[in-house]
């Protein structure tokens, strides 16, 4: 005779993505406009001919909203980003508008496309 099988259920665990980046901490969302994921900078790097290259016309810090014109088509192009980037008009960047990331003075961000 044997025993009956107590098999535990399995517990659900999730993983809670938050925010910091209006209190000023390191971010752990990776939506768009907020952390950048080594995958999403490396699928970006992986696809040269995508990369969309600007001129940024205004930067509200407070907003985190950056209004953009691209070179090729003097296209009008916004994007945000949570934590605001400090960017002056006129500064040249460079966005891959498929992977979401802008790419400006020297560094890297997720950025949300807003259309």
């Amino acid at each position: 005779m044997s025993s009956p099988s107590r098999r535990r259920q399995p517990l659900e665990v999730r993983e809670r993505e938050t925010c910091m980046c209006a209190s000023g901490g390191r971010c752990t969302s990776f939506a768009r406009g907020h952390a950048l994921h080594l995958i999403q900078l490396r699928l970006a790097a992986a696809t040269p001919s995508e990369w969309i290259d600007a001129v940024v016309e205004s930067a509200d810090d407070a907003t985190g909203e950056i209004a953009l014109r691209t070179l090729a088509e003097g296209s009008p192009l916004v994007v945000w980003h949570a934590a605001g980037v400090e960017l002056a008009p006129g500064e040249p960047v460079a966005l891959h508008r498929r992977y979401a990331v802008l790419s400006a003075r020297g560094g890297s961000r997720n950025v949300a496309v807003l259309d």
